[in-house]
């Protein structure tokens, strides 16, 4: 008597047949250029990377470090956890446990909708024994192994092995070049998927042949078809923790890292950015820039000259404010030079927030924007992002 049968996985399918798209879903999370996802996962399980909740587990108390040690504009935060983690503590509590992280960028991947398309964009994984981490690994995706959990897996099989030859994250060592190292010396196998299924790309002429034959009818004539997936939400991030900004100007170039810490030792000049919604206003009196997105047509705000007006004479403090209209483009205004008008030049990729502090560093050097307006070269993400800075007309 037939006891199995050979069905493929056709969810792994269905990552296989989106993997053109992957440049599209990573646009979605609002992956810049040369910027590199890191996905944690978790399965539902005490022994997995989220473990029970709360700052006493290691995937929480690691995400605040992540936030502090990987630089904003280089990196991309996102986490994926089982939907029973969801429904067992309920969405209330878990964004409550990882508040601190998104409000630093993190983004919570939907568990139903979300999760194959996350890692289908993802540089990096850092998970457990969980069946997302071992797709993200069967899809080439370098990683990083946070919990085994081996003692609940059976030795003989093929997730056992993986979990025994991946690569480990040492919590307590520094983080970002245990990263950087899993990109350098990655080698993709040459059959990953092999434990995963023997069937790839099968699954749906292999279960509906199956199907057929348990209900003793003739197999329709037309292909066997799954559900492709589909196109998340644009879903970049938002990042309302201040962030310490530190930057080395010469001339027009300006090399930038913005992250929530600084190291003591950082080689540069540090400011603070500060989003206008930061869960602290107090910070607000401190903030060197402050940072806030909105259309510009936005009557609420004012539009961009009004509220760029607006808080520069609420903040004593502050000597830039920087309305961001758009992904590639800001309207701030400075404290000693009027209003200009910051967008991106052929090939620039970064959060326009940057550009402005950015231009917030190149100003205190002595930087003057002439009336034909200047061109600055940020260097961030790997890359140069030129950044054409104008003078613009005040009607605020």
């Amino acid at each position: 008597m037939d006891v199995s049968v050979l069905a493929g996985d056709p969810c792994f399918d269905r990552m296989l047949a989106a993997r053109p798209y992957r440049d599209r879903f990573r646009r979605g999370l609002g992956v810049r250029r040369g910027q590199r996802l890191v996905v944690l996962n978790s399965t539902w399980n005490p022994e997995g990377f989220f473990g029970s909740g709360g700052g006493h587990d290691l995937l929480p108390s690691l995400l605040p470090r992540l936030a502090a040690e990987l630089p904003a504009d280089d990196y991309r935060l996102a986490v994926v956890l089982h939907p029973n983690i969801w429904y067992g503590h309920g969405p209330g509590q878990i964004r409550a446990w990882l508040d601190q992280a998104r409000r630093s960028g993190l983004t919570l991947i939907d568990p139903a909708q979300a999760w194959r398309q996350a890692l289908l964009a993802a540089d990096v994984v850092i998970g457990d024994f969980g069946a997302a981490t071992y797709y993200a690994s069967a899809l080439g995706v370098p990683v990083l192994m946070a919990a085994t959990g081996q003692d609940r897996l059976d030795p003989e099989t093929p997730l056992a092995a993986f979990v025994r030859d991946a690569p480990r994250l040492d919590p307590l060592g520094p983080l970002r070049p245990q990263v950087e190292k899993l990109l350098a010396d990655h080698q993709p196998a040459a059959d990953p998927a092999e434990f995963v299924t023997s069937a790839p790309g099968s699954s749906a002429a292999l279960l509906r042949r199956h199907f057929y034959a348990l209900m003793d009818l003739p197999e329709p004539t037309a292909p066997a078809l799954l559900e492709p997936l589909p196109l998340t939400p644009h879903d970049p991030p938002r990042r309302t923790a201040p962030l310490r900004v530190l930057t080395r100007v010469r001339h027009t170039d300006i090399v930038i890292a913005r992250s929530t810490e600084q190291p003591y030792e950082a080689d540069g000049d540090v400011h603070l950015a500060v989003h206008e919604d930061t869960r602290d206003p107090g910070v607000l009196e401190l903030a060197d820039v402050i940072v806030r997105e909105g259309a510009a047509d936005d009557p609420r705000l004012g539009g961009p000259e009004v509220w760029t007006a607006e808080v520069l004479g609420r903040h004593a403090h502050c000597a830039v404010a920087a309305y961001v209209s758009g992904p590639h483009e800001c309207t701030v205004r400075s404290r000693q030079h009027g209003l200009l008008r910051l967008s991106a030049g052929p090939g620039a990729d970064l959060d326009p927030a940057a550009y402005a502090s950015s231009l917030y560093a190149w100003l205190a050097d002595g930087g003057r924007v002439p009336p034909a307006g200047v061109t600055l070269a940020v260097h961030a993400a790997g890359g140069v992002h030129p950044v054409v800075v104008e003078p613009a007309k005040d009607d605020g």
